[in-house]
């Protein structure tokens, strides 16, 4: 294979947290090649799970390279040939195919930073309303919205493990499973406090009102992982699911909460018919948490892990989302900001999830200078 032309001067194009050097990537690949097809190799399931995912990252990485070169090659060519023949049509069409090459370009660059451990993984996505009664509660199902219909544009799956219902609208807590290649490593930078600001239609008197919902993000732990639990730190309680379900899911005590008592770290599922399919669920969430609470004390250039999970409320927010009296959703740690609120809110968060994910990777890489 010939090196593929560097799409941008800046480009990262990280493999495995270094620069991405395409020769070493095509060696190394077919190193990962060899190893998996060795059958000795399947002896050892937890060492196949893991060479096995990093030969899919890798060839993944190789073969979005290939496909832009590609593209690329291919577009030139066909604007060359429409300029040939002074067919604007065709100019037009090629413009088209420069712009999304352009597109997938960008999201490819900010893919090669996904180089942490469990960027790969699924991951959870709880979100909790902060004070404020119904306008909470109804800020924290718009998120929960907005995030499902991120995950859904980008070809992922969306499970909803736990939801407790506001007492009028909206939600009080979710938790959701998304499903997808880098999960994680994109939706981690969301994790925070989000403030919204609008003129309530709960409110008579159309008074603008301020609502705080946060979001937590933690990634899926696989077996490649090992987190050990002491289970007399764990207490268990079960209560009776809300919301629909089958004939015996609100009948019984299906609903499990798990609480890490030296941590206090606490999760719940009750998407399962029984009390056993959400035990079994609420332990992996379990497990997930205190692994993501590991990983954010290995990040020495994050905020610690309990700014993150302050209080939910003034002083705290990530981003805010004026909706009165101008419309501007602003991200507080970078400061990229748009008028398309609608889009925003209907799960366009690409360039806020990018900006972050660069700041994210930058100030770790300065404080290991």
């Amino acid at each position: 294979m010939s090196r593929p032309p560097r799409l941008t001067s800046s480009s990262p194009w990280d493999c495995s947290g270094g620069v991405f050097d395409w020769d070493v990537a095509l060696r190394k690949l077919d190193e990962l090649n060899a190893r998996v097809e060795d059958p000795t190799l399947w002896d050892r399931p937890a060492e196949a799970q893991a060479v096995s995912r990093e030969r899919a990252g890798l060839a993944a990485r190789v073969e979005a390279v290939l496909v832009l070169e590609n593209g690329l090659k291919d577009a030139l060519e066909y604007a060359e040939l429409a300029d040939m023949e002074g067919d604007e049509a065709l100019l037009e069409d090629a413009r088209a195919q420069l712009k999304d090459l352009k597109e997938r370009a960008g999201r490819a660059e900010l893919e090669a930073l996904l180089s942490g451990e469990a960027d790969g993984n699924d991951c959870y996505v709880e979100i909790n309303s902060g004070a404020g009664g119904t306008e909470s509660c109804d800020w924290a199902g718009m998120l929960l919205r907005m995030y499902s219909r991120w995950a859904n544009a980008h070809g992922m799956s969306v499970e909803l493990v736990e939801e407790t219902s506001g007492d009028q609208v909206g939600i009080k807590s979710a938790t959701l499973l998304v499903k997808g290649a880098n999960a994680y490593g994109w939706l981690k930078t969301e994790a925070g406090v989000h403030r919204l600001v609008r003129i309530s239609p709960y409110d008579a008197a159309a008074k603008r009102h301020t609502s705080f919902a946060s979001a937590w993000v933690y990634p899926v732990v696989d077996d490649t992982i090992e987190i050990e639990i002491n289970p007399s730190d764990v207490r268990t309680d079960t209560y009776r699911a809300s919301g629909a379900g089958g004939q015996h899911i609100n009948k019984t005590d299906s609903a499990v909460r798990l609480t890490h008592i030296p941590t206090g770290i606490a999760v719940a599922c009750q998407a399962g018919r029984s009390q056993h399919q959400n035990r079994e669920e609420a332990w992996k969430m379990l497990r997930a948490r205190l692994y993501e609470a590991e990983l954010q004390k290995r990040e020495a250039a994050q905020q610690a892990l309990e700014d993150q999970k302050t209080d939910i409320g003034w002083g705290h927010q990530i981003r805010s989302y004026v909706l009165q009296p101008y419309q501007m959703v602003k991200d507080l740690r970078t400061n990229v900001e748009t008028s398309d609120t609608q889009g925003v809110l209907d799960g366009d968060l690409d360039q806020f999830m990018g900006a972050s994910l660069a700041q994210r990777v930058g100030a770790t890489r300065d404080a290991q200078a």
